[in-house]
C-alpha cells in the first residue's frame, strides 16, 4: 500500500451516519475475503463478519465460478455492527487505511481480476453519500500516491460464501497465504487501532 502518512494519523471522516439507528450492516470488497474478514472480526462493535459474493447473480455465486472473473461478483464481507460502538465512517477508515490498498484496480497484490476489486456496496443513498465524501476527502488530502479506485455500487444482494471460507484465517493460521497476506494486515490493525479492538 502506498500510504504517504502513518496510518495512525489517517483522518477521521468529516461526514458519517447517525449512531442511534440500531444494528446495521455494510458490505465491502477489498481483495481476498479471508483477509478482510480477519481484520474486521477483531473490531469492537462489529457483531459478525461473513465472507461472500456481491455484484452478480445467484446462479454464479460460488467460489469456483467467481474466481473466473467473469461473473460481476466481488469477493466481499458482510459486516454487521452496532453504530453506537463503531460508526459507519470508522469502519470505512479501517477499510481504507488497513484492510486493503484502495488504489489498485481490479487486483490486490498478486490476486488479479474484477472479483478482487475495491468496492463499497451501499444499501441506500446516505451510505453512498458518506462513502463518496470520504473518498473525496482522502484524495484531496493526498493520502495516497495514486487516486482511490474504490467503486461505489448499489447492493442488490449478498450471497454467503461456502462454509469452509468462514473464519478461514483463524482456522488456518499456518497456511502460507494467510501468513503472507492476512497476518500483516492484522498486525497493522493491532498497531494502528488498538483502542478499537475487542477486549
Amino acid at each position: 500500500m502506498s500510504l504517504r502518512i502513518d496510518p495512525r494519523k489517517f483522518p477521521d471522516p468529516k461526514e458519517d451516519l447517525r449512531r442511534d439507528s440500531g444494528p446495521a450492516t455494510l458490505v465491502l470488497g477489498g481483495g481476498c475475503f479471508w483477509c478482510t474478514e480477519a481484520v474486521y472480526r477483531l473490531l469492537d462493535g462489529v457483531t459478525s463478519v461473513r465472507p461472500g459474493y456481491a455484484g452478480g447473480s445467484a446462479d454464479t455465486a460460488d467460489y469456483q465460478t467467481v474466481c473466473s472473473g467473469t461473473t460481476g461478483h466481488a469477493e466481499v464481507i458482510e459486516v454487521r455492527y452496532d453504530p453506537a460502538r463503531i460508526s459507519y465512517g470508522q469502519i470505512l477508515k479501517v477499510f481504507f487505511s488497513v484492510a486493503h490498498d484502495p488504489t489498485q484496480v481490479n487486483r490486490q497484490g498478486a490476486d488479479m481480476g474484477t472479483q478482487y476489486r475495491s468496492v463499497i456496496f451501499y444499501a441506500d443513498e446516505e451510505e453512498r453519500r458518506v462513502a463518496e465524501a470520504y473518498i473525496r476527502q482522502l484524495d484531496a488530502a493526498g493520502i495516497y500516491d495514486a487516486p482511490i479506485a474504490t467503486t461505489l455500487e448499489p447492493l442488490e444482494a449478498f450471497y454467503p460464501a461456502e462454509e469452509y471460507h468462514h473464519d478461514y484465517a483463524e482456522r488456518n493460521p499456518h497456511q502460507p497465504y494467510i501468513r503472507m497476506v492476512s497476518d500483516p494486515k492484522v498486525k497493522k490493525l493491532r498497531e494502528t487501532f488498538a483502542e478499537k479492538l475487542k477486549a
